[in-house]
């Protein structure tokens, strides 16, 4: 087991590159669909060197595919950042290299476990510690992926050389670029949209990233990846929980205990009564139903009871009863570390809002956003949204388009 004193965060610089003209074209766009013609993908120069990031699934395999049939200078990347896993970390190199050799294109595997460990995975025990809900996949695309990848590529002196390089990705989503400002843009299918986990990451890397999947519906990948290039991943199902949680533990908190220890308090109801214990705050989240056993022939707390608050201060969850317990809706929030893609738009009335990943597809209009010092703004909603978790990220959008994205601070009810 690893353990978190024995390991030095190591400061990283903002990435920061010179702006580049790209031209704009649709060479894969796989369908006419009207939203789509308004945020066309980059076309790279027939010389440019493309590197496409793989993991040994099927997005990025179909990735690595249409650029390998159309570009001559491709080439690929796999990055290992979790050894506790390696049994999955080597049948998905080995995946990789078989569909590199298919395509004929080199591939290069890299190691950082270090840098994750540093900047994801601490944070996210960290996080957890202070009764907070983070997402680590948020942290891997800002700071490894979109991060150290473009670093070990060298991709900022490759550019100030003349020579130009793109990193292509497997993401469900879209690039824009208005006015010198580059942004995203959701994909063409709802449910495969990637936005909320990429909303993050440096901005100044998008000039130099390609998603052509963002123009492609899940099926029709999987359905060109066997029928045109004759991928064997294109069955390979859909990777899911976090790379660094061994499939043998069958809740996330079970692995966290391995690193956390315990640190039990008191389960409580909104007027002090003591009902039970918890080993840790990272054992509940916010609008989680809470197995604890209630005096069903009581009226008064008959029924189902879900988690409210987290008390770090006194280590105390509250619980409250009835999922749609008024105390779990909210309609305001502070954000932290909030950066804007491109300029600030003059209205941000009704702008639509995403909290967590699922809840993309149902916009929450913004009433009220108003910046504070320090890159923080405080969010009213125009209507009181369930479970609002702080740790969570937290994205604007207009329609389509990425505005800005922070964490979510704190939450409360304004009247």
């Amino acid at each position: 087991m690893l353990h978190l004193s024995k390991h030095i965060r190591l400061s990283q610089p903002p990435l920061r590159w010179a702006p580049v003209h790209i031209r704009f074209s649709q060479p894969f766009l796989a369908t006419a669909d009207p939203d789509l013609i308004e945020f066309p993908q980059a076309q790279p120069d027939p010389q440019d060197e493309i590197i496409v990031a793989m993991s040994g699934g099927v997005d990025s395999s179909f990735t690595a595919a249409l650029y390998a049939s159309t570009y001559k200078n491709v080439r690929a990347i796999y990055m290992a950042n979790w050894s506790q896993t390696a049994k999955c970390t080597e049948l998905d190199w080995n995946d990789v290299k078989k569909v590199c050799e298919r395509l004929q294109i080199r591939c290069e595997r890299v190691n950082f476990e270090r840098e994750y460990w540093n900047d994801v995975f601490s944070p996210m025990v960290e996080s957890y510690l202070r009764g907070l809900t983070p997402n680590p996949d948020l942290g891997c695309n800002r700071y490894i992926k979109f991060g150290k990848m473009f670093e070990h590529l060298n991709m900022t002196q490759n550019m100030a050389k003349g020579r130009k390089t793109w990193l292509a990705t497997g993401h469900y989503a879209r690039i824009v670029a208005e006015n010198g400002e580059y942004s995203l843009a959701r994909a063409l299918e709802d449910l495969k949209d990637q936005l909320y986990y990429l909303a993050s990451i440096d901005k100044s890397v998008l000039q130099h990233v390609l998603m052509p999947l963002g123009h492609y519906r899940k099926q029709e990948v999987r359905r060109l990846a066997k029928e045109k290039y004759g991928l064997h991943t294109a069955a390979k199902p859909d990777s899911t929980g976090l790379c660094f949680v061994n499939p043998n533990h069958t809740k996330f908190r079970d692995f966290l205990n391995e690193y956390i220890p315990p640190n039990p308090g008191n389960i409580i109801t909104e007027d002090g009564k003591v009902w039970g214990r918890h080993q840790g705050l990272w054992h509940a989240t916010i609008g989680q139903k809470l197995g604890i056993t209630m005096p069903q022939g009581d009226p008064n707390y008959k029924g189902v009871w879900f988690v409210s608050e987290k008390r770090v201060q006194t280590n105390e969850i509250v619980i409250v009863r009835g999922r749609d317990n008024p105390k779990l809706y909210e309609n305001g929030l502070y954000a932290t570390e909030w950066a804007w893609f491109g300029e600030k738009p003059v209205d941000l009335a009704l702008k639509s809002i995403s909290m967590r990943y699922q809840s993309l597809h149902v916009p929450v209009s913004v009433s009220l956003v108003e910046e504070i010092p320090g890159d923080n703004v405080k969010i009213i909603l125009k209507d009181k949204q369930r479970a609002m978790a702080p740790g969570q990220n937290v994205v604007l959008y207009d329609g389509y388009k990425v505005l800005a994205s922070g964490k979510i601070a704190q939450t409360f009810d304004e009247q």
